[in-house]
């Protein structure tokens, strides 16, 4: 019998573009400051165009600004360690809404430790889930797929396996491990997604496919009426 779902963050529960905008405003807000006009701009139609990685770079590149590490560095600590103008996925804050009184609630979250708590803080939903896990907070090294997050959930809702739903967007990394545990896990596929059109090999899928997170609902008592 499935007793808790735990959710990812990052695309799942709310557009990771929505911080990425956040982010570049907040940088572009800075640069002003610096008599350096135009970044949000550049950046944002950079990121538009599947850009990622070096989008700092390439923006002050062609504003014909110099720049070195150090710049950059700044840039992007106040990136991550802004406080960010986000909102939750009208399917997630149903759901969370909808589940928090019947299953026990769980979130795992990558990235860094800063920047994952502010998205929390500024979506406002802690105190609906029963277990929050920012995997950076154990290291870099035990960001998913490491079984590090997954374990820590499993031991602090005192849960096996069996019992668990993981629900997340990223087939590269979600699902495997928590599969290992024995988890049900389920891939939101939304129309947009940093990894809607990734292909990988069957120990990476999902063991099923949703486009809303209103469509958790039938499917659990879908496989409940199987049993």
């Amino acid at each position: 019998m499935i007793k808790g779902i735990v959710f990812d963050l990052d695309d799942t529960l709310f557009p990771e573009s929505a911080f990425v905008r956040s982010g570049f405003l907040a940088v572009n807000d800075y640069l002003k400051k610096q008599g350096i006009n135009s970044f949000y701009k550049e950046a944002i139609y950079l990121f538009n165009t599947g850009k990622r990685g070096n989008i700092f770079n390439l923006v002050l590149d062609k504003l014909k600004i110099k720049y070195n590490r150090e710049f950059i560095n700044k840039l992007i600590t106040i990136y991550r360690e802004h406080f960010p103008s986000i909102k939750l996925y009208e399917d997630a804050e149903w759901a969370i809404q909808y589940f928090k009184d019947k299953y026990k609630l769980g979130l795992i979250t990558d990235g860094f430790l800063v920047t994952q708590e502010n998205k929390i803080k500024a979506l406002g939903i802690s105190q609906y889930f029963d277990v929050v896990i920012c995997s950076d907070e154990y290291g870099r090294e035990n960001w998913k797929p490491s079984p590090t997050p997954y374990l820590k959930v499993m031991e602090k809702l005192q849960l096996t396996g069996e019992e668990l739903i993981y629900v997340g967007d990223n087939p590269t990394k979600d699902f495997i491990t928590a599969k290992k545990l024995g988890w049900l896990t389920i891939q939101i596929k939304r129309s947009q997604g940093e990894y809607l059109n990734v292909d990988v090999n069957e120990d990476y899928k999902a063991h099923h496919l949703i486009h809303s997170l209103i469509e958790l609902k039938d499917l659990l008592l879908n496989l409940d009426q199987a049993k």
